[in-house]
């Protein structure tokens, strides 16, 4: 008697791995249909070339995104430690995505969701993929082609519908090896986007400054996207400074604007643009003048006209229709910066470029 034809989930994020995993899948002989699914949500990037990616690669596989927006506090929790741990946010995330998919694939009638995990990928080993799996009571129904051989037997290798000698003992140490899976099935080069920019919290600078952010007991999503700036700057307790240096950085600034925040900048062309934002409502009207003036100076400075001498600055916040001036020298150095700052201000290591854009 001839086996009934499966159909697979494969979870998408445009890594190799994710790539490789929903390419062996789709090449089992029982496997008759794959579909592909990619979640969004603010730590995530590159969407728009993970859609060049699927229709290079599988023109004609039906392709979905679903949305964690509503997620992204539980998404990177701070742990016991008061320390952002990305193992935690790994399991977390996978957590949540699993639930998801799992939901999805009962709906669209598929027998088992794909992933690209590797065994010991971000700290995950085989004790924690299986309490996910646990924990949401779906034990069996994922698949995870690259390390399948390491980890327990799946329902559909159970029933005889998937070879368990097909499936790779790969680990986090096996780079190499996948970059050769990945040229014997024709998907040429390497990850098609940097980590980084696939997941920030993979970032060290983005996720200091988020651990700094998840210690503050509200937060929005725009606080959240001020993170992504190469220039971005926290001054105890309250007081976050982003400044955009160039026309297009300017101009994804502008989408953040709160009503309460301070915008200051430099009546020039070739003038920085810098918001401010902070819980002003507990600001003595000398401590208001101190953070317009420090975050004035730092305008100045990253100011492509910048000069030694004293620069005129514009301010105003943004529920006020008054425009008020001052005139401030710029910093010597961006040592002479830090010493009021806690949060790290280096740009990414990577590009942050990309991830302002993302």
């Amino acid at each position: 008697m001839q086996r009934k034809k499966m159909k697979a989930l494969s979870l998408f994020s445009g890594s190799l791995a994710s790539r490789i995993a929903a390419r062996l899948v789709e090449h089992f002989p029982n496997v008759e249909e794959i579909a592909l699914l990619y979640f969004r949500c603010p730590y995530f990037g590159g969407y728009e070339r993970i859609r060049e990616i699927v229709k290079e690669e599988w023109p004609g596989v039906y392709f979905r995104t679903q949305s964690l927006k509503k997620e992204y506090r539980r998404l990177a929790n701070i742990g016991p430690t008061g320390c952002f741990s990305l193992t935690s946010a790994c399991l977390s995330c996978r957590t949540i995505m699993l639930s998801h998919a799992i939901h999805y694939m009962e709906r669209i009638g598929a027998d088992f969701v794909v992933t690209g995990e590797l065994m010991g990928k971000n700290g995950l080993f085989e004790r924690e993929m299986l309490q996910i799996e646990q924990a949401l009571g779906i034990s069996g129904l994922i698949l995870r082609p690259l390390s399948g051989r390491l980890l327990p037997v799946t329902k559909a290798e159970r029933a005889g519908k998937i070879d368990r000698n097909v499936l790779g003992r790969l680990t986090v140490d096996d780079s190499a090896e996948l970059a050769n899976i990945g040229a014997h099935l024709g998907l040429l080069g390497a990850d098609g986007l940097p980590a980084e920019v696939r997941c920030k919290l993979t970032s060290r600078q983005f996720s200091t400054r988020l651990e700094d952010l998840l210690g503050e007991r509200w937060f929005n999503i725009s606080s959240l996207k001020l993170l992504d700036f190469a220039l971005y700057y926290k001054v105890p307790p309250d007081v976050k400074i982003v400044v955009a240096k160039d026309e297009e950085e300017k101009r994804m600034l502008q989408n953040f604007f709160l009503p309460h925040d301070l915008r200051v900048y430099l009546p020039i062309r070739g003038g920085s643009m810098t918001l401010v934002r902070a819980n002003w409502a507990t600001k003595s009207q000398a401590e208001t003048e101190e953070i317009i003036e420090f975050a004035s100076r730092i305008t100045v400075t990253h100011s492509e006209t910048v000069r030694q001498s004293s620069m005129q600055v514009n301010y105003r916040f943004e529920n006020d229709d008054e425009t008020l001036q001052l005139n401030v020298f710029p910093f010597s150095s961006e040592r002479e910066i830090c010493n009021y700052c806690c949060v790290p201000v280096a740009p990414y290591a990577s590009s942050s470029e990309s991830l302002v854009r993302s």
